[in-house]
């Protein structure tokens, strides 16, 4: 079976305030991989099996599905038809923040792409994608799928068509440590997205406000990344952690990995996606690490992952 693969990612300041405009940093976590496999079948139409999830479906026939849409418009783009096969299965954990969806579907339309022996470009693959993740997302920022069909670091800020999205790669003087904690509470993006649309619509000059704040945040995020002060980072995490508590998308399972994370020696820490759940993120000291992680495990953390954030890749 010819195979192709995505990474995941992960938003290190500006989730939320990102979807009315203002601008957020994520990077790849590119040792973290979703892959997709396709083949010839026998019989008519494209099987989906998602093999994780122990399930199989016909693209044809489920209108509900992002991956059977995600194959669709591939297959139109491609203005292709075959009989095929298409398996998926994902390191990244699911409604956690890491990008699960945008990951699994860039996967498949790379590899469906391959079958067909052409290769899209970062630009196309982020817009096909795009169209799924609003079925995963219900308003998606764009975010997860630039950010992963370019598998680099990217500050983004959303537009309002047709004026184009702001996509550029920003600054590390240096790569630095992130310890990412998982909650084990499903956060799907969707459902967090719809209670800060709700509670904007009921008072706009409030939410306005904090994601305003969120910004002025993530210049100066950009702004020490670029002077590798790291510790400085993770301060400006902690900071834009009590602006997404104003936003009501924490939780106290969130809350009760931040304190222990910060107790242990990092230098700060917020959740990362959705919230309500998911993933907390902290910038440490290499040093620092392992006492960090065993403090998050006992804290009752059900994922503790260290990874690095690398420096720029050429794929923009």
């Amino acid at each position: 079976m010819l195979e192709r693969t995505a990474c995941g990612k992960i938003i290190l300041f500006g989730e939320h305030a990102v979807v009315y405009g203002r601008p957020a940093l994520a990077a790849p976590l590119s040792q973290i991989r979703a892959r997709a496999r396709v083949a010839a079948r026998a019989t008519k139409g494209v099987l989906i099996r998602a093999l994780d999830l122990q399930r199989e479906f016909e693209a044809d026939a489920a209108t509900d599905e992002p991956l059977a849409a995600l194959a669709r418009l591939t297959l139109a783009k491609l203005n292709a038809s075959a009989n095929l096969v298409l398996e998926i299965e994902s390191a990244i954990p699911p409604a956690s923040g890491l990008g699960s969806g945008a990951a699994v579907a860039t996967a498949a339309a790379r590899a469906l792409a391959a079958y067909f022996g052409t290769e899209f470009t970062p630009a196309e693959t982020a817009a096909l994608v795009y169209e799924t993740e609003k079925l995963y997302h219900g308003t998606p920022s764009g975010i997860d799928n630039t950010v992963i069909a370019y598998e680099q670091a990217l500050c983004f800020t959303r537009k309002t068509p047709p004026q184009p999205n702001m996509i550029a790669p920003f600054r590390l003087a240096r790569p630095f440590t992130l310890i990412i904690a998982d909650t084990g509470v499903a956060s799907p993006t969707k459902l967090a997205v719809g209670a800060v649309r709700r509670g904007w619509l009921e008072n706009p000059a409030r939410y306005e406000a904090l994601f305003d704040e969120i910004a002025v945040l993530v210049a100066q995020a950009q702004d020490a990344l670029a002077r590798g002060e790291i510790d400085k980072v993770g301060a400006l995490m902690t900071r834009n952690q009590r602006a997404l508590e104003q936003l009501d998308v924490s939780s106290r399972e969130i809350e009760t990995l931040l304190k222990a994370g910060l107790r242990a020696g990092a230098w700060g820490g917020k959740l990362s996606g959705g919230g309500r759940g998911g993933n907390v993120i902290f910038a440490v000291a290499p040093r620092d690490a392992a006492q960090i992680e065993r403090a998050l495990w006992d804290a009752g953390a059900r994922r503790v992952q260290t990874t690095e954030v690398t420096r720029d890749r050429p794929n923009f």
